[in-house]
């Protein structure tokens, strides 16, 4: 098989594992060294020894490579893939199989690992109808967050690829300040498909402070989807964190009146909201995002998590955006 591709489907494999990011790298960075290559100069070089000697190829990528130059299935990736035959939570499969679409997801624009085509040929290689890409805004600079001519220049970028089945609809998550606003200017929101408006930071303010916080994010006229809405994590490398206190039933009825889907977020560091907000968010008249905040091409596929949750929440399909097929999608990103 094609080397570069054997490389990258590993890396794929690890990141939907969340294995830890410089195992994934070792992978990524060898498939970048070889791909350049020709596939007689790759198995020249494979042959007499310079590949094996080349700064940025290690032992494990060294066989794989030899592998697939021989015409085989490497070893380790037929491993991974075996043991990835079933999706990552079966509970929800029937409604994960309705999804068409993924509206939060980063790249190496912000502090995603990969390039917007990796993330691009991930959601092609999934089956995505659609795929949003949203880094983060300026505020988070913790987070590399994307100032206006950095997200102008992002959107060009975006434009000029060809994407192939996948669209990839052009996104920002904003984060949503101390006062409420939204941190980007409203002629760059108003250009892009997307807006997921979040709140990355004093997560511990009192209740009063953060729903009024909240609700200024929600009333903007271009949020499209509530992010992550507690904020909390509940296990993962990060450690713990418990969630923001705020007026769920004032945040859910804004959501409803302001057409402004609550996300699901599928992470599995996350599971946000927590069950009894999705319940009622549900009872609010909400509607929902299942999302995967993916910052690898491999979390693409965390989908499933957030499919089996909405499901045991009895949330359905309908009420679920990325159920819904691109045209009737635009119409309410658009809020017509």
């Amino acid at each position: 098989m094609d080397a570069v591709d054997a490389l990258t489907e590993i890396a794929f494999w690890l990141e939907r594992d969340l294995a830890p990011s410089f195992k994934v790298k070792a992978y990524r960075t060898a498939a970048a060294i070889i791909a350049p290559l020709d596939p007689g100069e790759l198995a020249d070089r494979v042959a007499d020894g310079r590949l094996k000697r080349t700064k940025g190829i290690g032992d494990r990528t060294f066989q794989v490579i030899s592998q697939a130059v021989a015409g085989e299935v490497p070893d380790y990736l037929a491993d991974l893939r075996a043991k990835n035959t079933e999706p990552l939570d079966a509970a929800g499969a029937e409604l994960r199989a309705q999804l068409r679409g993924d509206l939060h997801a980063h790249t190496e624009w912000s502090d995603g690992t990969t390039p917007i085509e990796a993330m691009a040929a991930a959601a092609a290689l999934l089956d995505r109808e659609y795929q949003a890409i949203t880094d983060h805004s300026p505020n988070l600079t913790v987070a590399n967050g994307l100032s206006p001519e950095r997200l102008t220049e992002q959107l060009e970028a975006i434009a000029a690829l060809d994407t192939g089945s996948v669209t990839l609809l052009t996104g920002i998550e904003v984060d949503i300040l101390e006062d409420g606003a939204l941190d980007q200017t409203p002629e760059l929101l108003d250009r892009l498909d997307v807006v997921v408006a979040s709140v990355h930071s004093k997560l511990r303010a009192d209740r009063r402070t953060m729903t009024a916080r909240m609700l200024g994010g929600i009333r903007s006229p271009q949020t499209n989807v509530l992010g992550h809405c507690t904020g909390r994590l509940v296990q993962g490398s990060r450690g713990t964190r418990p969630p923001s206190e705020f007026d769920a039933e004032a945040v859910f009825a804004a959501c409803a009146e302001n057409q402004v889907a609550v996300e699901i977020n599928s992470r599995p560091e996350r599971q946000d909201p927590p069950d009894d907000l999705i319940r009622l968010a549900l009872d609010a008249g909400c509607l929902f995002s299942i999302d995967t905040d993916a910052h690898a091409p491999g979390q693409l596929d965390f989908l499933s998590y957030g499919a089996a949750r909405a499901a045991a929440n009895g949330v359905p399909a309908d009420r679920i955006v990325t159920t819904w097929p691109l045209e009737r999608l635009r119409d309410w990103l658009r809020k017509s």
